[in-house]
């Protein structure tokens, strides 16, 4: 195990083997309180969609305020490893400290969402257009290509996506444990997920494969892959940055 240091953050660099540490260390303090760690994450899920189905704002309220519930996940994880109970309250622990460099975490992620938006978007319309133009001429190079521009806006917006999430996963955390600015916080984020790729990249074949498990029969399953993977971010974090 290797560390590196980010602005006085140092971040462990850990062995690949951690990607699949991280979701048994999570299920052990899922299995904590389970019950109540199912209702705080189902009441984030109901909370988060009522937001975004206010129109026109909704879904950018929405955006923004995930990372002060995220950090309310964080404190809460850690309330409950260190002998507290989980409380129904405790939702909202995010909203109480710190709550303007999370929001502000979050309209710099919503800029970023916006930037993917456009630019995937863009390369699809020209799919679209390009299948058009093709089907029109009779043209089976014309089509072919428009289905390669197709693959390519998919294959930017995994990139895009990926690079986003790396930027993500621990910055709540770190505004919130380490007082880090939002900008700071993504960036060290960010160089940790890098230097941990391998083990990040387990830790993700591991929940592409259980939100196929979780959604059969009828999303059921998303219940308890919900909370698991919330505590899956608070447990990485403990293991990288040692907090």
């Amino acid at each position: 195990m290797n560390e590196g240091t980010m602005g006085g953050i140092e971040a462990r660099v850990v062995d690949a083997g951690r990607g699949l540490g991280w979701w048994s260390d999570a299920w052990a303090l899922f299995m904590k309180n389970a019950g109540m760690w199912i209702v705080l994450a189902i009441a984030t899920m109901l909370i988060l969609g009522v937001i975004s189905l206010v129109p026109l704002l909704g879904s950018l309220a929405a955006s923004v305020l995930f990372p002060p519930f995220m950090a309310s996940w964080m404190l809460a994880a850690r309330k409950l490893q260190s002998g507290g109970s989980l409380e129904i309250g405790d939702l909202f622990l995010g909203f109480k400290d710190k709550l303007n460099p999370l929001l502000v975490l979050g309209a710099v992620f919503l800029v970023f969402m916006v930037v993917i938006t456009l630019v995937v978007g863009g390369l699809g319309a020209g799919a679209v257009f390009g299948m058009a133009m093709g089907g029109a001429r009779s043209s089976s190079t014309g089509v072919l290509a428009a289905v390669g521009v197709g693959m390519l806006a998919l294959l930017v917006a995994l990139v895009l996506g990926m690079l986003l999430s790396m930027a993500a996963w621990f910055a709540p955390a770190l505004i919130v444990f380490r007082n880090m600015a939002p900008v700071d916080a993504m960036k060290a984020s960010f160089s940790a997920s890098l230097k941990n790729f391998m083990a990040m990249l387990v830790f993700g074949v591991i929940y592409f494969v259980a939100s196929i498990v979780a959604s059969i029969p009828f999303g059921l399953g998303w219940v308890l892959l919900v909370p698991l993977t919330l505590l899956t971010v608070y447990v990485s974090y403990q293991d990288i940055f040692g907090q």
